[in-house]
């Protein structure tokens, strides 16, 4: 996968700990102009962009909780939490369990629309607040091509 720092919004960065209730998590993106524009020609990525979600470091709770991620965009770059920013993404809820390092909570194609000027990363804690955890999120023109194959030891390169 290609990441680009300018279209990382979190890496290896801590989930949010507080009780149940809306987070901005991580970095936001500043997608430019001030009014709304539609993504791919706005940011000028093509419409080949997916969102990537990924656990780095296993979510704990005390208790029963669950986790749901959305990727909302604002006029405001302290992205509202309050359900006024628009929602563009939302994973289902997702128990603490499931939350395990390595774990993908999203590889999904970024959905065409109208988006604000600034786009980031919301966490909905539900039930129980997290203890723990860290997550990686960002945008990339090829997540879904991504392949990892096992090392063959019995494989070298050889000069001829």
């Amino acid at each position: 996968m290609i990441i680009d720092d300018r279209n990382e919004f979190c890496d290896a960065t801590s989930l949010n700990t507080g009780g149940a209730g809306n987070y901005l998590i991580g970095d936001v993106m500043d997608l430019g102009g001030g009014a709304p524009s539609a993504l791919g020609d706005g940011i000028n990525v093509g419409p080949e962009l997916s969102l990537v979600i990924q656990v780095d470091t296993a979510a704990t709770s005390g208790g029963s909780n669950t986790t749901q991620f959305h990727l909302c965009s604002d006029a405001q770059a302290a992205i509202a939490v309050d359900g006024t920013a628009t929602y563009h993404w939302s994973s289902p809820a997702i128990p603490v369990a499931t939350l395990a390092a390595g774990y993908y909570v999203a590889r999904v194609r970024v959905p065409s629309g109208t988006y604000e000027r600034y786009l980031g990363v919301l966490q909905t804690t539900a039930a129980a607040a997290l203890t723990a955890g860290k997550v990686n999120a960002f945008l990339t023109p090829n997540a879904n091509t991504f392949k990892a194959f096992a090392n063959d030891p019995g494989d070298t390169l050889k000069n001829t």
